[in-house]
């Protein structure tokens, strides 16, 4: 302003309000550099439009004949006042009265008295700076509220990453921690994640100079640790193509280094159910596969060495039994009994070295006379711990089995009840007749008959030992299990009875179960469908 009115209005520097005008703003600006604002209230600053005002009402006053647009200067401090936010309220009545006062003080300085005419003239003006200053007002304090709401959300967005920063480092250092081999791919097989333990593995299957080699090319085998997969039958391959396995053994890499690895995928599945990917698991398992080989081996080795006495054993007995009319008759049938349990010994050898391939011929046996024998086996045993046998049976039961291994079966159920009850206590063998839904017992089934041909054949073995928990009772029928209390108690067994008598058992289409409870108790029973024959 100072250089628009010295070039074209330098007359205006006459007029004393002008110049006046023009040393006021030029201290206002010397204030606005020289005072440190900010160690100053923060309405400190509000002082310069207020001063301004003044200023400006000065400048306009003198130069108002040269330059009669200069109080729209009064704009800015306008603007400044009501974009501050501070008294939003205040900011509209102090522009408006500080313009009013702008136009109306050089009326009341004239001399003469104001007329309603010359004060309503310049109202215009400051009514347009109040709508000015309202309008800057309502528009500075929705963007506040815009400011706001974009820091909240700032914040809001800026605390979710953290979190979920937080999250993945957390997530990083769990699957990381877990001895593990994680993958997670996507709906199409790409890698998501990937942890070091699995890094470890797959560095296995890749060939010596191939730095990144396809799915295809990587040294994975089946079980046998020889045969080459396929790439469709590969774990990773099969869980891109939705499939959902457990305990899928393959094997990794080859000669020393090679690992045997049990994998187990699961889907993710999207909101709307479609494929989102897969989480693959591989489990090193290669020191259990080489303690299983190691005890099959074991046990194939002991399994040889029974033979020989055995085979021994058996031959004496039978050299005895074939001079039995030499003996008094209670040595012959202690002589029989000992024959009958060598010969299930040698047949339990033989389970042992060849469990998978056992075969069953049945043919129309007693039951009744397999449970008496079985009964009569395990006498002396019952009778060293305290143990009552009892019997709850008909007269006569021909049903069609395998008698060998049914009684085999049968002396592992009486023996196991015996030997588990070593605080005495009572052991009851039932074998009766029934369809698929019978929960009758030897009695009953006694009171109707053998039963007829086709029925069901229930055999049950109940004592009242020490039990089993539900945790032991889901691992009776693993191999070479033994319960907690079994081997507190230090009795003796090697774990095997119940897997060969589910197997027998299985082999003749039947089914098994285990009733028990800790301290109360067993209850075993043998269901084999539709083999009991007519005994007419």
């Amino acid at each position: 302003m100072l250089a628009h009115a010295a070039m074209l209005y330098p007359q205006a520097y006459g007029n004393l309000a002008f110049t006046i005008g023009m040393w006021l703003h030029a201290a206002i600006f010397v204030v606005c550099l020289a005072v440190p604002w900010d160690r100053l209230p923060p309405a400190a600053f509000l002082t310069i439009p207020y001063l301004d005002f003044v200023a400006i009402g000065f400048s306009r006053e003198g130069g108002l004949q040269y330059a009669t647009s200069a109080g729209l200067l009064v704009l800015f401090p306008v603007f400044w006042i009501s974009a501050a936010g501070l008294a939003r309220r205040t900011a509209i009545a102090g522009s408006t009265v500080a313009t009013l006062l702008m136009v109306w003080t050089p009326v009341f300085l004239a001399g003469t008295e104001a007329t309603p005419d010359q004060l309503g003239k310049p109202l215009l003006f400051p009514f347009m700076m109040a709508g000015f200053s309202a309008t800057v007002v309502i528009i500075t304090a929705n963007m506040d509220r815009q400011r706001v709401a974009l820091q909240e959300k700032d914040f809001q967005l800026r605390e979710a990453l953290e979190q979920s920063r937080h999250r993945e480092q957390l997530l990083a250092a769990v699957v990381d921690t877990v001895a593990v081999g994680l993958v997670v791919v996507d709906g199409d097989g790409h890698d998501q994640l990937i942890n070091s333990t699995q890094e470890t593995l797959h560095a296995l299957a890749v060939p010596r100079g191939m730095a990144d080699p396809p799915e295809k090319d990587l040294l994975v085998f089946a079980p046998d640790a020889v045969t080459p997969l396929s790439a469709e039958a590969r774990p990773v391959r099969r869980a891109v193509q939705g499939e959902s396995f457990t305990n899928y053994q393959v094997w990794i890499g080859q000669g020393d280094s090679a690992r045997a690895v049990s994998t187990t995928a699961r889907q993710i599945s999207t909101n709307d159910g479609g494929n989102a990917g897969a989480v693959i698991a591989f489990h090193d398992v290669t020191e259990m596969v080489a303690a299983l080989a190691a005890k099959d081996d074991f046990v194939a080795n002991v399994s040889h060495e029974f033979r020989t006495p055995l085979t021994s054993i058996q031959g004496y007995l039978g050299l005895a039994l074939d001079e039995g009319e030499l003996l008094p008759a209670h040595v012959v049938k202690y002589l029989g009994v000992a024959e009958r349990n060598a010969e299930r010994l040698n047949a339990l050898v033989a389970d042992l070295l060849s469990s998978d391939h056992m075969t069953i011929s049945p043919a129309v046996a007693d039951v009744a006379g397999i449970v008496a024998d079985s009964v009569a086996s395990a006498r002396p045993a019952a009778d060293k711990n305290g143990v009552v046998l009892t019997v709850e049976s008909p007269a006569s039961l021909p049903a069609l089995v395998d008698a060998g291994r049914f009684g085999q079966a049968l002396d592992n159920l009486v023996s196991n009840a015996v030997k588990y009850s070593p605080d005495g206590g009572t052991v009851t063998v039932r074998a009766w007749a029934g369809d698929g839904g019978s929960t009758g017992s030897a009695a009953a089934a006694a009171a109707a008959g053998a039963g007829s041909a086709g029925s069901d054949l229930f055999c049950e073995v109940q004592d009242t030992g020490i039990g089993m928990s539900s945790a032991e009772q889901a691992d009776a029928f693993t191999k070479f299990f033994r319960a907690e209390q079994a081997l507190k108690r230090s009795i003796p067994g090697l774990g095997l009875g119940l897997q060969i008598t589910r197997t027998i058992v299985t082999k003749h289409g039947g089914t098994i179960t285990i009733e028990s409870a800790r301290g109360k108790g067993t209850t075993m029973r043998m269901v084999l469908p539709g083999c009991v024959q007519d005994s007419a």
